[in-house]
């Protein structure tokens, strides 16, 4: 089961070694999101590519934004910062990738990062998401860009899990 978690509380604490890296992917919890919260914006970062979505918690469903093709955080950063203004979500929401046996890689501590640095540049609660096979999955529906096909079923099982 994908697990969900508020990279704005315990999370943190969980993900936070020597490496930055947690050995495991975080026991599966509820997020606590307050009900206010209503439109979002997911992310399927990539050191290539990051897969862009929206999405609302009353519609629970997701939709695919142009997929972010920059290399650099910088570059990467100013393209999220035109989304957000467009967008204005109450709060980001990010895939962080596992191995298929839970443990973390070069990518999770990769993704944990941006979702550092996305919280710190746009003040917003950034929720994690458990990611695996997300990409199969759009791979598997026929997606033309899968980046953002992943990001739609990263978002949708956010919303999903909400109250």
């Amino acid at each position: 089961m994908n697990d969900i978690s508020s990279s704005n509380k315990a999370a943190d604490a969980a993900f936070s070694s020597a490496s930055d890296q947690p050995a495991v992917a975080p026991v599966p919890q509820k997020p606590e999101v307050p009900a206010h919260f209503q439109q979002f914006l997911c992310f399927d970062f990539g050191t290539k590519r990051t897969g862009c979505a929206s999405g609302n918690r009353v519609l629970g469903g997701a939709n695919p934004l142009p997929t972010i093709k920059a290399e650099g955080a910088e570059a990467r950063l100013v393209s999220v910062d035109k989304l957000v203004r467009d967008w204005q979500p109450h709060a980001l929401v990010i895939g962080v990738p596992y191995h298929p046996d839970g443990a973390a890689h070069e990518n999770t501590a990769r993704a944990l990062k941006f979702g550092r640095q996305l919280r710190s540049r746009f003040k917003l609660p950034v929720y994690e998401v458990d990611e695996r096979y997300s990409t199969t999955e759009a791979l598997a529906g026929g997606a033309r860009d899968a980046d953002a096909a992943s990001a739609c079923i990263i978002l949708e099982q956010f919303l999903r899990s909400l109250p």
